[in-house]
């Protein structure tokens, strides 16, 4: 701040992640986006909350705003298995030093900058306000939680991707404006008083939820609750949600407004252009941060994901409607990442959130503006939805035309049911991608998420059949036959999912030793996250779009049965009876 003349900073950004000047984290868009803007932004990265909170105090007082995010996870799920066990690593953190964030780090960080500067805005996002913005299931309490704003005094809470928000809360607070003068702004969350409720509630398009009392007191109206917020949040023409809830013995509400539209191609464009160096900051010198190590040669092309799964938080945090970069966009960043001191010649991802999503959307976006459907793909494909992958073949084919480009993978991840069903290949085209990506995308290992086999499980969790996961397999088999290639495919499976039973993952090792499978790498024990379907029904035990009971695996014996069976596929029976399944666990 002294070098470049500032008596102060514009806005204050902490965040719990190592600071990473790359595209992929949070901080650094925010911060990149506001200095683009002409603010003057500082970064404090993974603030020390447990001394004489002297990170906090270093840079003195923003004239504008604190802003604050818990980094690129929640903090919870960074910090805690399945098994609600403390992790050993911290893939954001230098050397993955564990224990460099505290749980639930958006409320520990904001309580202590209400403490320091209480007349100071303080602005929260990332995905750990972002899906905690209404009330909540937390795993990690076992309990239900009001909405986040209800419990750590922040002034507005700015959920999913915040480029635009954010920019407004600045012009806002620039031109004179307080605290007071962030009410309405479009993707904000804010804690209203019970008469704003009151007369919100009496608008069009707003909806009033059960209050967390309610939810608490029945957790039927916490499942009716959620439906109503799943529907919104995938909605063009979303209403402002209301949720009532007591802080301090006073009647509150956590008002949240609609979202923006997803961000047009010139907008996202104008966000992945910003002079980022790609780099961790100098601090880092000598040290490994794991997770820039995955993406440092990775190129992001589009963001949001149409599946849905009832599990993911993607569309939740990022949205349904997919924002994609223009062609230019992405080959002047795969020129940038070409000349990196370190770069040898292979991209290790081109993708997303799901890679083949890229420049998806619908055919008639008036009929998408009427959508309710969590998912485009499921119980079937939408007839609305555009599935032409010959201009993401066609990019494949520029990334690898750079001259110093060798190999350029996918290594995110893909849906196989956006080009073929039971039966085969839905176009020519989905054949033509498919081709593409096995010839020359593969790093030897595809990885594609099933999930599970069970017709049931499946069913709810917003899945392809199990049936088209053969048919995939068999396609990238034969190909790799014919080609004289050794790749392979390697399956994600989840145990402990609403509505799976034991008999479930038995009858999945069977399909597994079936198709040849004697080792499974991909493979994780269900973990309810805040905002998503499977969660709210592993607390309530309801469906909130049936209304009926779901099993649910909760007791901690079942899960481990569960997922005993994912450890040897090679025999039929549960891996938990014989005795060398610990040793493997």
């Amino acid at each position: 701040m002294e070098a470049r003349g500032w008596d102060c900073a514009d806005v204050i950004l902490f965040t719990g992640d190592a600071y990473v000047d790359h595209p992929s984290f949070g901080a650094a868009v925010i911060g990149r986006l506001l200095e683009s803007r002409g603010y003057r932004v500082a970064i404090v990265p993974q603030p020390n909350w447990r001394d004489d909170l002297r990170d906090f105090k270093k840079l003195g007082r923003p004239r504008l705003f604190f802003g604050i995010t818990g980094g690129c996870m929640d903090s919870m799920v960074n910090r805690y298995t399945a098994n609600r066990r403390l992790r050993s690593e911290d893939a954001y953190t230098a050397d993955a030093l564990a224990g460099q964030r505290p749980d639930y780090a958006v409320s520990v960080y904001t309580k202590i900058v209400k403490e320091l500067w209480p007349d100071v805005p303080v602005v929260l996002g990332g995905i750990e306000a972002s899906l905690r913005r209404f009330a909540h299931y937390d795993y990690w309490s076992d309990s239900l939680k009001p909405g986040i704003l209800a419990e750590c005094g922040a002034d507005v809470l700015v959920y999913g991707l915040g480029e635009k928000p954010i920019l407004e809360i600045a012009e806002r607070l620039a031109n004179g404006g307080g605290a007071q003068d962030l009410r309405g702004l479009r993707q904000t969350a804010r804690l209203g008083t019970a008469a704003e409720a009151g007369a919100l509630a009496a608008q069009e398009n707003v909806f009033k939820l059960h209050s967390f009392e309610e939810c608490l007191a029945d957790k039927r109206k916490f499942a009716q609750n959620f439906r109503i917020i799943e529907q919104e949040s995938n909605r063009m023409a979303a209403a402002t949600l209301v949720e009532p809830v007591r802080v301090g013995g006073v009647e509150r509400a956590v008002i949240v407004t609609p979202p923006w539209p997803a961000m047009t191609q010139a907008e996202t464009d104008v966000s992945f252009d910003l002079p980022y160096t790609r780099m961790p900051h100098s601090r880092y010198r000598g040290k490994r941060i794991p997770a820039y190590d995955m993406i440092r040669h990775s190129i992001t092309m589009h963001r949001g994901c149409f599946g849905g799964c009832s599990f993911c938080t993607i569309s939740a945090h990022q949205g349904k409607f997919v924002a994609s970069r223009s062609e230019e966009s992405i080959l002047r960043e795969v020129e940038k990442v070409t000349q990196m001191p370190d770069f040898a010649g292979n991209l290790s991802d081109i993708g997303g959130p799901s890679a083949n999503m890229y420049g998806l959307k619908g055919k008639d976006e008036t009929i998408c503006g009427r959508c309710r459907r969590p998912s485009c793909l499921h119980p079937v494909v939408c007839r609305n939805l555009d599935t032409d992958l010959s201009r993401l073949t066609a990019l494949y084919k520029k990334v690898l035309d750079h001259p110093k480009v060798k190999r350029a993978f996918v290594g995110s991840g893909i849906r196989y049911d956006i080009f073929l069903n039971e039966n085969g290949f839905r176009s020519k085209d989905g054949e033509a991608y498919f081709g593409q990506l096995v010839r020359h995308h593969v790093s030897g290992r595809l990885k594609v998420a099933p999930e599970h086999s069970s017709e049931e499980v499946l069913k709810h969790i917003r899945k392809p059949s199990f049936k088209q996961f053969e048919v995939f397999k068999e396609a990238f088999d034969e190909i790799n036959e014919r080609e004289g290639l050794k790749q392979q495919v390697i399956p994600y499976f989840i145990s402990s999912l609403p509505y799976c039973e034991e008999k479930d993952m038995g009858a999945l090792q069977k399909d597994l030793k079936r198709l040849g499978y004697k080792y499974l790498e991909q493979v994780q024990d269900f973990t309810p996250t805040p905002m998503t379907l499977d969660s709210t029904i592993y607390y309530s035990g309801i469906d909130p779009y049936t209304g009926k009971a779901a099993y649910v695996a909760r007791d901690p014996q079942e899960k481990l049965k569960q997922r005993a069976y994912f450890f040897d596929a090679r025999t039929h029976g549960p891996a938990w009876k014989r005795p060398c399944a610990a040793k493997r666990r």
